[in-house]
């Protein structure tokens, strides 16, 4: 951890909605006039597409019907531990982009003065701006634990975005067949073969966050696979949970945030529909102090 260059790790499973609070950073990034170097968590696996699904291919041959994205067989999660160290101890490190589309590609290849890059591969590695500010990660990733690899003790702000497991799923389902033709059924395959990392990998993750901002339906998600719709934020609550609650200023949150409420000494619930709202309010005081210890 470190107070002149802190690393800041948003955290959660495919569909949980990290990109949820990751705007909300940005907002409260470009209202205090904050600089960061922005990490996407995509940009370190260490398979691109057509590599990864012939790793996954290979492995279910040889009867390993598990292999995925989540686990550390694709995945560079000393890459992610040694970026937030240096970036820590120096300020810098060296960063590359997962091509998602074209509109990407075109951007990347515009960047970098190059013609080459597609969706599905990764852009050179380069180092990042100077004079950052601090570190910001978005990904699968963040807090992630394995033998002798710790990349939680190089952050020094971990938020776990972590709805409740059936509206992941509805959300997982829709995301990929708007965004990538995927079929119900192709999803629910995905999500199975996922399963061990995810309970090895992801979850344990959400114990060692700061602050978790955990979505739960007020509406029937029991049957996550038949669901016509995703739950709206009007329709949910988001209990937000603080590891270290001493020197949290409750009071303050429950005047602010209308019909918000404790559940336990530790945690605050809010409506879903103040669910940003909230994030800025309880984020934009933290990163004041990181910036003014920053200084010091």
């Amino acid at each position: 951890m470190s107070h002149k260059h802190p690393v800041i790790a948003v955290t959660g499973s495919s569909g949980a909605g990290t990109t949820t609070v990751k705007q909300a950073f940005e907002n409260i990034f470009r209202r205090e006039k904050i600089t960061a170097a922005v990490i996407e968590g995509d940009s370190l696996h260490s398979l691109d597409r057509m590599a990864f699904r012939a790793a996954a291919a290979e492995a279910a041959k040889a009867g390993n019907n598990t292999f995925s994205h989540f686990g550390p067989g694709s995945n560079h999660f000393d890459k992610i531990e040694e970026m937030f160290k240096q970036y820590g101890a120096t300020g810098m490190c060296r960063r590359r982009y997962y091509v998602h589309s074209e509109d990407e590609a075109a951007l990347h290849n515009k960047h970098l003065g190059l013609t080459d890059l597609k969706p599905g591969i990764f852009t050179p590695w380069e180092d990042i701006e100077a004079n950052t500010d601090l570190l910001f990660y978005e990904g699968l990733h963040g807090m992630v634990t394995d033998g002798d690899i710790d990349v939680a003790k190089y952050v020094d702000l971990g938020i776990g975005v972590v709805p409740v497991v059936n509206l992941e799923w509805i959300q997982k389902i829709h995301r990929d067949k708007a965004e990538r033709g995927y079929s119900a059924e192709a999803t629910v395959d995905t999500i199975l073969r996922r399963m061990p990392d995810y309970v090895k990998f992801i979850t344990p993750q959400f114990s060692r966050t700061h602050i978790n901002f955990q979505r739960v339906a007020t509406v029937d998600t029991s049957n996550p696979f038949i669901a016509r719709d995703i739950p709206t934020l009007d329709e949910s609550f988001v209990v937000i949970r603080f590891s270290k609650p001493r020197g949290v200023d409750f009071p303050y949150f429950l005047s602010m945030i209308h019909d918000s409420f404790m559940s336990r000494a530790n945690t605050l619930v809010v409506p879903g529909g103040k669910m940003s709202y909230a994030m800025e309010i309880i984020l934009t005081p933290i990163l004041h102090e990181m910036i003014e210890n920053k200084k010091r």
